[in-house]
């Protein structure tokens, strides 16, 4: 049999390659006398750097550079697992004597279902009305008719891998609903086809950032959905699917993670997923470069975090650090690194996924080279030389910890920030602390924060006693540099936020969860508030409306009129009941109304619309203005310049409101003035 023949061949290749434990203890000479081909394929086959061939390689154990181990030690990742190879499982027991006995309901493991470790799927569930009707939910998505002796897959192709919940219906258990990385997915024939739920916005960044486009784009890194790109004006709709063209757009694979966009050319830019495999794309020709630094020979292989972290410098952005253990700097935007350090880690643990990594980097803007790292194994050092020199910063921090952000103060530069996570080792204490000394003192700026691991934190770009905060559970924002907290919640929901940015330019905050997705808030009122006059009703200022002619109008009896709408911000130093007009020029009413609300930020709706009394004071106010009603049967305010007042708890205060003659009212105003008179 030719086939068998191959497959002996093949086999009896295999036994006669190289393996890195060859090389442990093997001496210089016999290292000489090994065969170049061999050598070749070795080299080859685990990937050493290519400008290491085998001519080098003999030239350099020949004159003592390297030791034959060194072949081993560069293959070696001492972070590892002590085994490898398949995952082991899984397995289901039944009991059916409250738990004295058990046995298991199939025969060996159940296979193909678990590709890597389970610390994020096993969950199972039973039709209530029928025992033997089994749920796993693992990689696939597999189900039992016959009390577990015997599975088969209810995978779709809609239905997204990496499965992690699954109800059945106790009233109609044909109906499941499945939570996986992908988001929700329905069926209603018991898993043989399945809906996706994709009206709730359910995605899970670990990480985001903007561009400066106009209007500038968002970009995430998503677990196991890659990364995407979208513009920041998009609000959730179907009618995308009309046009077939959804407006994010993946631009990576894998589990998304950091993402890097040159300031110069935003079409540059860097991702990529899990454990450093990260590309320099160019979004306009197609163009895609793997960058992940390779160790050297005589070294053991770097330890990349889940989430390694990247960072263009603010300085130069041709620089590009990355961090595993030690942090890479690259001069030339990724092409070639060199190591800046030497371990920053507390050097990490066996174990089945690398620990002793480096989670986060930043550069102060004030300073080239001023670095600050964090690890997973709560080590926090600092450079003031560009690597040069390190130190350890963090022996007065709480230790062990998970570094989840370390940050370089954009206002002062000897200031940095600092939170640390300890849910890992269920220990939901907030830890957040600022230094104002390059790191050598902390303060604890945790104050009034409730227990919730603390994920991000931000500074304001323009007030610099403003921060910002992600946890676990929610947003949080501090007017007073941490010394109090309050919710920053708004329209959000109670949900992990993992990642926060500022778009300058916009001054918007956008904030990236994980579990439902991209939030954006502009922060223009929150950096006009005076926290100094917090018992103080404070009513912002309101940005000119151009007038439409197209205001209350439908182009159907089917359709709802087109209605406008304006916000009115103000803060209110109490809760109950407030009382909004808007004033005319002759400071008359020409509408009125109360609202509930709340103690902080309110954001009232206004429609632009005016009562009848308020149509009769302008036009007795101005010579010659009709107001007439729209097709909705209102009316709308005309052009002019009026005035908001707002009254809360015996506090009035007021601002300006402008409506402009806008493009259509001119246009409109023009082609009346020119039409020729009629006979």
């Amino acid at each position: 049999d030719i086939r068998e023949e191959s497959k002996e061949e093949g086999q009896e290749q295999d036994d006669k390659a190289l393996k890195p434990e060859q090389f442990k203890s093997m001496s210089k000479s016999d290292f000489l006398a090994l065969e170049n081909e061999s050598l070749a394929d070795y080299l080859r086959s685990n990937r050493f750097p290519r400008q290491y061939d085998v001519a080098k390689v003999k030239a350099m154990v020949k004159s003592d550079e390297l030791k034959p181990s060194d072949l081993h030690l560069y293959t070696y990742d001492k972070n590892a697992a002590d085994t490898e190879g398949e995952v082991i499982g899984a397995e289901i027991y039944l009991t059916e004597d409250g738990g004295k006995t058990w046995k298991r309901t199939h025969d060996g493991y159940i296979d193909d279902f678990f590709f890597s470790y389970g610390y994020v799927f096993a969950e199972m569930d039973v039709n209530p009305q029928d025992r033997d009707e089994i749920y796993l939910v693992g990689v696939p998505l597999i189900k039992s008719t016959d009390g577990g002796k015997t599975f088969t897959y209810i995978d779709e192709p809609n239905v997204h891998v990496d499965h992690h919940v699954i109800w059945v219906d106790p009233d109609m258990p044909n109906h499941l609903i499945n939570g996986n990385d992908g988001g929700l997915n329905m069926s209603y024939d018991a898993g043989k086809s399945w809906n996706k739920l994709n009206s709730i916005a359910l995605g899970q960044f670990y990480a985001i950032n903007v561009d400066y486009e106009k209007p500038y784009n968002v970009y995430g890194g998503l677990q196991d959905n890659g990364t995407w790109k979208g513009p920041h004006t998009y609000s959730y709709s179907k009618d995308y699917e009309a046009e077939g063209q959804y407006p994010y757009k993946s631009i990576g694979g894998g589990d998304g993670m950091q993402v890097q966009i040159d300031r110069r050319n935003s079409n540059i830019v860097y991702a990529g997923s899990q454990f450093g495999y990260y590309n320099r794309m160019n979004l306009e020709t197609g163009e895609r470069k793997y960058i992940k630094p390779s160790h050297g020979l005589g070294e053991a292989p770097y330890r990349f975090n889940w989430e390694t972290p990247i960072l263009l410098s603010p300085h130069n952005q041709d620089i590009l650090y990355m961090g595993g253990n030690k942090l890479m700097r690259s001069m030339n935007q990724g092409d070639d690194w060199t190591p800046i350090s030497p371990d920053l880690t507390a050097g990490g643990k066996k174990g089945n996924v690398p620990f002793g990594t480096l989670t986060n980097v930043t550069e102060s803007p004030f300073q080239f080279g001023l670095l600050y790292t964090g690890s997973d194994d709560g080590v926090i050092q600092v450079t003031q030389d560009a690597g040069g020199s390190w130190a350890i910063i963090s022996e007065e921090l709480p230790q062990d910890l998970w570094v989840s952000k370390v940050l370089a103060s954009s206002h002062k530069k000897g200031r940095v920030y600092a939170t640390l996570n300890g849910y890992r080792y269920d220990d939901f204490k907030p830890y957040v602390y600022v230094s104002d000394d390059f790191g050598a003192s902390w303060k604890d700026i945790s104050s009034n924060l409730p227990l919730s691991p603390v994920n991000v934190i931000i500074e304001d770009p323009v007030k610099e006693n403003i921060l910002y905060l992600g946890t676990d559970d929610a947003s949080y924002i501090s007017f007073d540099q941490g010394s109090s907290w309050e919710l920053l919640d708004g329209s959000m929901p109670n949900v992990a936020v993992h990642d926060m940015v500022v778009q300058t330019e916009a001054n918007d905050l956008v904030i990236g969860t994980h579990g439902r997705s991209i939030y954006i808030t502009n922060l223009d009122e929150i950096q006009k508030f005076d926290a100094g006059k917090a018992s103080d009703l404070q009513l912002f200022e309101l940005d000119a409306v151009d007038y439409s002619t197209n205001w209350g109008r439908s182009w159907s009896a089917w359709r709802a009129a087109n209605a406008p709408e304006i916000k009115i911000a103000f803060y209110a130093p109490q809760s109950g009941k407030a009382t909004l007009e808007i004033l005319s020029a002759a400071e008359k009413t020409v509408k009125s109304w109360e609202v509930a609300v709340e103690k902080g930020f309110n954001y009232i709706p206004y429609d632009l619309t005016i009562s009848e009394a308020g149509k009769k004071q302008l036009e007795k106010e101005t010579k010659d203005l009709k107001i007439a009603k729209a097709q909705s049967d209102v009316y709308y305010i005309p052009p002019g310049s009026y005035q908001v007042q707002v009254k809360v708890a015996g506090k009035t205060a007021s601002t300006k409101l402008k409506v402009d003659e806008g493009s259509r009212r001119r246009d409109w105003a023009e082609a009346a003035a020119n039409a020729p008179e009629e006979d």
